[in-house]
């Protein structure tokens, strides 16, 4: 099976390739200049994995939450390729992602992504129920979640920040801190396949990024509008 996946959400920009012989991941630390090298850098996997797109068999990506310019870049990227040699397109939570290599750790697991403004992204699953769904939280939000359990691992790729915003925020529950990001194309790939397992449908063609939160254009527009 040759599956391709990627990772917009932030501005680390992951992508790899996976056949039935190989594992070709790279990750990119760039900003907001991920437009100038994703469609490159794919044909540049793929190339090294000796495929092209039309031997694509799935793709998959995080679909939010996360940057608006990179969902936006990442969807596009892909489903491109759906379009052209109709490669389905999974999407995945991009907390999931993020948290899915601690879920075996017997701990409860939080994932953060910076939202500024003082909120995070998050989630938190205690490997068999997800205690609190993806959202746009203040931290005395996530704090009260997190204060019911005696210890927890904060995981995602601001999970350093978000560990002292609880701790400033008097939060008493050990913080067991990730800094290492996990792998989150290894991630993708095994999410991807256990979703085809269970016969999980791929992004349909109305569906787009999961956004949490309205855009700046948005809000401008919303408070031209009052």
């Amino acid at each position: 099976m040759n599956i391709l996946v990627i990772d917009c959400a932030v501005t680390r920009l992951s992508i790899a390739v996976k056949t039935d012989d190989k594992f070709i991941s790279h990750t990119y630390d760039i900003g907001m200049r991920q437009s100038e090298i994703l469609v490159p850098v794919i044909d540049e996997l793929l190339g090294k994995a000796g495929i092209t797109s039309k031997e694509l068999n799935y793709s998959a990506l995080t679909i939010g939450p996360g940057s608006f310019t990179g969902l936006r870049l990442g969807i596009s990227a892909l489903k491109a390729i759906e379009l052209a040699y109709n490669v389905p397109v999974y999407g995945i939570s991009s907390l999931v992602a993020y948290s899915y290599s601690f879920e075996n750790f017997c701990l409860p697991v939080l994932a953060g992504i910076d939202a500024n403004k003082d909120k995070f992204y998050a989630r938190i699953n205690d490997g068999t129920n997800t205690i609190l769904e993806d959202g746009d939280y203040e931290v005395s939000e996530i704090s009260a979640e997190v204060s019911a359990f005696e210890k927890i691992i904060v995981c995602g790729p601001n999970a350093e920040k978000l560990a002292l915003s609880l701790k400033d925020a008097g939060c008493k529950t050990e913080l067991i801190v990730q800094k290492a990001n996990a792998l989150t194309t290894e991630a993708l790939i095994k999410i991807t396949e256990e979703m085809i397992e269970k016969g999980e449908k791929p992004l349909q063609d109305y569906d787009g990024p999961v956004y949490l939160r309205a855009s700046e254009a948005e809000l401008a527009l919303n408070k031209k509008s009052e």
